[in-house]
């Protein structure tokens, strides 16, 4: 047991929650961001503002090996790994992500983090490393790929099964599940943006979605700008909520305020101002990054997409009460109740200073 120990000390494999759980889940979902959600902010700005160089560029950025690849890189960086270790792991998430599904990034972390320690612990140990390394790392990681990542994919799904169960309650109780659900898996390592795509979610399925998407990012943003300031603001409240993944695990009370915020607000968006997104599904689980989700309402209220005609939408005539209601849910009910909530939570020293920041 010592000269395992020992191997494991040499070889700096450091198996805890703390290195998988908050470095490699953050890392990840930095790598996430610089690549499928910049790319989807970047492709949308082009496809509104008629850019084509932005267009092509977004479809770049958010091709699925490249998301799987920027993501196993992140999480390489994240444990340490050497040159030969993290550069083969670019692989490895490609091909993860590919045969992940729904739940490519969860998929990723877990096989990514398996095959890097793999890799690892035979860095350097023969005379052929340049060979032996790359092997070891992407041999085991897209055998496991293969593997498991249709299985752990078809589990994230199963989440989107759930929501589409959620859709046939009262708008009601279907607001506040929606609004839930999807918000959560916004923050959670899979992909809300391609559960709701894979669900055609639209309607008021998918205006509930929008406003737990939007509950989560502009929640975390405004709840923590007393830790983040300006820089927070924006990398979460335009960017992702998954920034916050790490301090989750960390403390998982600080996800209690943006959780109760899209709990009034997903009841709210369906049964007062019956806000509706019947723009393309994917922008359902997007919310407010790179306001996708709100282009998603505006262009679903004109033009709608195939898959909302197909639900049975029709383009209407916005009125201010709809525009107030896109305003309120994806905005300032977000971040006025998640900021209240958090302050209670902080008084009762649930969240405390420093909970909140994130990793530069």
């Amino acid at each position: 047991m010592e000269k395992l120990r020992a191997f494991l000390k040499r070889k700096n494999i450091v198996i805890s929650a703390k290195r998988y759980g908050v470095d490699a889940l953050g890392a990840m979902a930095q790598g996430l961001f610089c690549s499928l959600l910049i790319g989807t902010i970047v492709g949308t700005l082009g496809s509104q503002l008629g850019i084509e160089a932005f267009v092509t560029v977004g479809a770049y950025a958010k091709n699925t090996a490249v998301v799987g690849a920027a993501m196993a890189a992140a999480i390489g960086w994240a444990l340490q790994c050497p040159p030969l270790v993290l550069f083969s792991l670019i692989a490895v998430g490609a091909a993860t992500n590919e045969l992940g599904g729904a739940g490519g990034p969860l998929a990723v972390l877990i096989i990514t983090v398996i095959a890097a320690e793999l890799g690892k612990a035979v860095s350097k140990e023969t005379k052929i490393d340049i060979l032996v390394t790359p092997f070891v790392t992407i041999f085991s990681g897209c055998m496991l790929a293969a593997w498991c990542a249709p299985t752990i994919g078809a589990a994230a799904s199963s989440v989107g099964r759930l929501i589409m169960w959620a859709t046939d309650l009262q708008p009601f109780f279907m607001g506040i599940l929606v609004s839930v659900l999807v918000g959560i898996a916004l923050t959670l390592p899979i992909s809300s943006a391609a559960i709701c795509a894979a669900l055609g979610l639209t309607g008021l399925a998918g205006g509930a979605a929008v406003a737990g998407c939007c509950a989560q990012m502009v929640g975390f943003a405004v709840m923590s700008f007393r830790e983040n300031k300006w820089g927070g603001l924006i990398s979460q409240g335009l960017g992702t909520s998954m920034l916050q993944m790490g301090n989750i695990v960390r403390n998982p009370r600080i996800w209690i305020p943006p959780t109760l915020a899209s709990a009034i607000t997903g009841p709210i968006a369906t049964c007062v101002f019956k806000m509706q997104m019947n723009g393309a599904p994917v922008s359902s689980g997007m919310g407010t990054c790179g306001l996708v989700g709100q282009i998603g309402v505006y262009t679903g209220w004109f033009e709608p997409s195939e898959a909302a005609l197909a639900n049975g939408a029709a383009a209407i005539a916005p009125t201010a009460f709809d525009w107030l209601g896109l305003i309120l849910i994806c905005f300032v009910l977000p971040g006025v109740l998640s900021w209240a909530f958090g302050l209670i939570l902080r008084r009762i020293g649930w969240i405390r200073e420093g909970d909140l920041t994130l990793d530069q």
